[in-house]
């Protein structure tokens, strides 16, 4: 990229009136997030057509996609908050720098998960919360996802490095390209080739490859500000602590998201593959209406992060509050269609009574709780963005850590299976209480250092 694009860029970023920057950035990333959701819920309903058993592993695989995630956010919006604000303040080389060490840590992460977990194949789903009538079909769902850790994670680098330069719609093709094919080789593979629960994982690895390839090409064909090489790789290990350090609230987030995911199929396994398998959709089938509020963020994020670094603190706030009421605006939208339509979205997953009688009074505490997300989802990635990192991984550890974690625990042995249907709506509004405080106070912080930096 030219120092001329490099300057265009700049002015974008920190120039353009923030509803229609966020709106433009947040546009491709929404709907990359609603892509990535809708293609796990294609494996959730092609594979839920096999069996409840094979239905249930869909879930305990989804504590490990949560894994790799989490390893891949944590490098990917470390290196990229980092990158943001480098560019905010002009300097290129930097970020070269932290994005070439983000991208072949996750590389060599992705392949020693992969080595690890295929030599322990059938422990390691069991400690995900498998029972024995699943194990058969998650052992074969995630050979493949194991086999393609090393590109999805670090394409999750590559997608948010290029968010972060406020370039979503690059990111954009590399994963709905990926999510298409996805779509279409699940049912291919599972029913035409007969390959059952093998086939999801087989079409997931090749069409996150795709991925891959396609984001790889955006750097190499000289798209983005920052470059990858291995010359650019660091040798000051502050340099990589600093990556993890400023990650460490999507690790928190997306790891705590396997450790609950994982204790949440414990809890269930004592009621059934039928449990199992009706909180797995309930929690797909959220994971796709959090995509929005994601979205929105996420498109606020490069805004924060850069503006940040270029000491504009107006333009910080003003992103964070218009964030919130767009997010808040979508999701509502989102959730009322889903409320009218919840029977038959669960049925679409798996036609089985017991599975239904299960999610369905899940699946409304959930509706109820997922509107306080925008607050939620804001506060958390606005102190990521600006380098405050202590508040941010806090903040991103309540949901499925300091607040999940001892409701999962305790509630079960109270309430029963009403304990497990209420845990996590339970858990959302104990996040929102704690943040709100937090953001309100930055907001009015970051009022009175505009003037200074005039």
């Amino acid at each position: 990229m030219t120092q001329e694009q490099t300057a265009l860029q700049f002015q974008k970023m920190t120039q353009t009136p923030i509803p229609r920057l966020i709106l433009t950035l947040a546009g491709p990333t929404i709907l990359s997030m609603l892509i990535t959701s809708i293609y796990n819920l294609a494996d959730t309903f092609f594979v839920g057509q096999l069996s409840t058993s094979a239905s249930g592993a869909v879930g305990v695989v989804s504590s490990l996609m949560a894994i790799i995630q989490a390893l891949g956010f944590m490098l990917g919006h470390g290196a990229g908050s980092i990158i943001s604000r480098s560019l905010g303040q002009r300097d290129t080389e930097t970020a070269s720098r932290f994005a070439s060490t983000s991208f072949f840590t996750a590389l060599a992460f992705g392949a020693v998960l992969a080595v690890g977990g295929l030599a322990t194949l059938t422990p390691f789903m069991r400690l995900l919360g498998s029972t024995e009538t699943i194990l058969p079909h998650a052992r074969a769902y995630a050979f493949y996802i194991l086999l393609a850790a090393p590109p999805m994670m670090s394409s999750l680098v590559m997608n948010n490095i290029l968010r972060y330069e406020g370039k979503a719609s690059f990111a954009m093709i590399g994963l709905v390209t990926g999510g298409i094919l996805n779509m279409a080789l699940d049912p291919l593979f599972i029913f035409g080739f007969k390959m059952g629960a093998a086939g999801a994982g087989l079409a997931t690895a090749l069409s996150q490859l795709v991925s891959f390839l396609i984001l790889l090409s955006m750097y190499l064909r000289g798209k983005t500000v920052s470059r990858l090489s291995l010359r650019y790789y660091t040798r000051r290990p502050r340099d990589l602590a600093r990556i993890l350090t400023t990650g460490l609230p999507s690790f928190g987030r997306q790891g705590l998201a396997s450790i609950a995911s994982m204790l949440l199929n414990l809890a269930a396994s004592a009621y059934g593959d039928a449990a199992v398998a009706g909180m797995s959709i309930v929690s797909r089938i959220f994971m796709f209406v959090l995509s929005v509020a994601l979205g929105v963020g996420q498109g606020f994020q490069p805004v924060a992060a850069f503006n940040f670094g270029a000491q504009k603190y107006r333009r910080v706030r003003q992103a964070c509050l218009f964030t919130m009421v767009a997010g808040f605006g979508f999701i509502t939208l989102i959730l009322a269609l889903c409320w009218v339509e919840a029977e038959p979205l669960v049925r679409l997953f798996r036609d089985d009574p017991e599975v239904t009688t299960i999610a369905l009074p899940a699946f409304y505490y959930q509706c109820a709780a997922m509107l306080l997300q925008p607050v939620i989802v804001c506060s958390n990635m606005l102190f990521q963005s600006i380098g405050k990192a202590g508040r941010a991984t806090f903040l991103s550890c309540c949901r499925q850590g300091i607040c999940f974690i001892p409701l999962i625990l305790l509630l079960p042995s109270a309430w029963g299976l009403f304990g497990i249907q209420v845990c996590q709506p339970i858990a959302d509004v104990l996040t929102f209480f704690i943040s709100v405080p937090f953001l309100v106070q930055y907001l009015g912080e970051l009022n009175r250092m505009e003037p200074a930096a005039q």
